[in-house]
């Protein structure tokens, strides 16, 4: 029996162990890692899962054995990250009220669903998955790797401790004003959220009393035991929000609760930029150039990420997939340069800056060694027009390649592509993410 057992051992183990620690050497391209300056004719390798050195041809050696993928005339840029999508067939809080802290997004992902497929043709490789803003607090978001996998476990970022990563989507302005139980008008949707909140610290005040007694511990609530996360700065709120008003509010809650946030959307951001810089709160920009939509986003600027980041708020840039497509996710970066943005901030603001909104910005975002193995290949520059990603590559692995005829075709389109694709509705008809 113990000799089977090695057996097994060898046949299964080692050879995994093996091929996780495969060295690759990408050659020749034009290197952006975000965090530095470029770098061309430049050597990226990776051992495995990581990123172990990068630097120019004639800095890096290549080490002996490793496989040598010629990218020369290419750029290689991280991975992007999109602070905020819908992809996957995530639906999270249902109409029976405006307050769910306890739905998880994790509970809804479909793996399989074509939209993950074609974010990575988008060369998006982390994503902050949530429900939609039809509540005022609508469910926990889920931070992915978007891995190819068979189930959502296989997408999931973890933790130091072991816990699944993620954050507190909350919205307010007028996606969440329905009949009640639901808040009718902004005052008092946020009074409910204030009310809410004032719970979460009686419960976590009776549990800090309680100090492990099973006797003493209040009736257990998964909604407040997410909002004690969020009261003890270890779950961050990510808050959809337009209207100046809307952001200030916000803002207060933020104050008086002192959980961290993400401001999202911000059409209006640019109004009130001294505020949003001066609570040192992120933003997470949308960025839409063509008219309509919903009324109070109708000082949605293509200026406002180049206002907010002259006035020293840390800005990225989000998909909400599927009202932006992530397949032109960089278009984001391009549009927001052409109305003014810094070149080198406008594509920070795509990976790194994102990923410091999710707290991964020592994994992912930009590339370094001991970073996730993360990046992409393009046909040319970021930003110009006629660039293709040809390739997209999640912690060593290759998880979109354009010369395959599947992953063409969800670059492209074309019959098929949408089959079983899902898109969330954050609002039960009435419009608006």
């Amino acid at each position: 029996m113990v000799g089977c057992s090695r057996l097994l051992l060898a046949l299964f183990v080692l050879p995994a162990m093996a091929a996780a620690q495969e060295v690759r050497v990408f050659r020749g391209a034009r290197i952006v890692p975000i965090d530095g300056p470029p770098i061309d004719d430049g050597v990226l390798v990776v051992r495995g899962r990581v990123i172990e050195a990068l630097g120019a041809r004639d800095a890096v050696a290549v080490p002996a054995g490793a496989e040598v993928v010629d990218v020369t005339g290419r750029t290689l840029i991280p991975g992007l990250v999109c602070s905020h999508s819908h992809i996957g067939a995530v639906a999270g809080a249902d109409g029976s009220g405006p307050i769910q802290p306890e739905v998880r997004a994790l509970d809804s992902i479909d793996p399989r669903d074509p939209g993950i497929q074609k974010a990575q043709a988008g060369g998006i490789t982390t994503a902050n998955v949530m429900p939609g803003s039809g509540h005022l607090l609508s469910g926990q978001t889920v931070y992915l790797k978007l891995r190819d996998g068979r189930t959502v476990d296989d997408l999931l970022i973890r933790t130091a401790d072991g816990g699944i990563a993620g954050g507190l989507k909350m919205a307010n302005g007028t996606n969440p004003q329905r009949d009640p139980p639901f808040a009718g008008t902004r005052g008092k949707a946020a009074a409910l959220v204030r009310a809410q909140f004032h719970r979460a610290r009686e419960y976590q005040r009776k549990v800090a009393a309680a100090n492990g007694d099973p006797t003493k511990l209040p009736e257990r609530s998964l909604g407040l035991e997410a909002l004690v996360e969020v009261l003890e700065q270890k779950r961050v709120v990510h808050h959809h929000t337009h209207r100046a008003d809307d952001i200030l509010t916000v803002l207060r809650l933020r104050e008086e609760f002192g959980f961290r946030c993400v401001l999202h959307h911000v059409s209006e951001g640019a109004l009130v930029a001294a505020e949003i810089a001066a609570a040192g709160v992120p933003c997470s920009v949308i960025v839409i150039d063509s008219p309509g939509g919903k009324l109070e986003a109708r000082n949605l600027s293509l200026e406002t990420g180049a206002v907010l980041d002259r006035a020293g708020v840390l800005v990225g840039f989000h998909t909400d997939d599927g009202i932006t497509d992530s397949r032109l996710f960089l278009r984001s970066g391009a549009l927001a340069v052409r109305a003014g943005m810094d070149r080198d901030q406008a594509l920070a603001a795509l990976t790194l800056a994102n990923a410091r909104m999710l707290d991964l910005q020592d994994r992912i975002g930009s590339l370094a060694p001991g970073k996730d193995a993360d990046f992409v290949v393009l046909s040319g520059d970021p930003f110009a027009v006629r660039t293709q990603v040809l390739q997209t590559w999640i912690e060593g692995s290759k998880v979109f390649d354009l010369d395959d005829p599947r992953d063409r075709l969800m670059a492209y389109g074309g019959y098929g592509a949408s089959e079983g694709q899902a898109m969330s509705m954050c609002c039960f008809g009435q419009g608006g993410q």
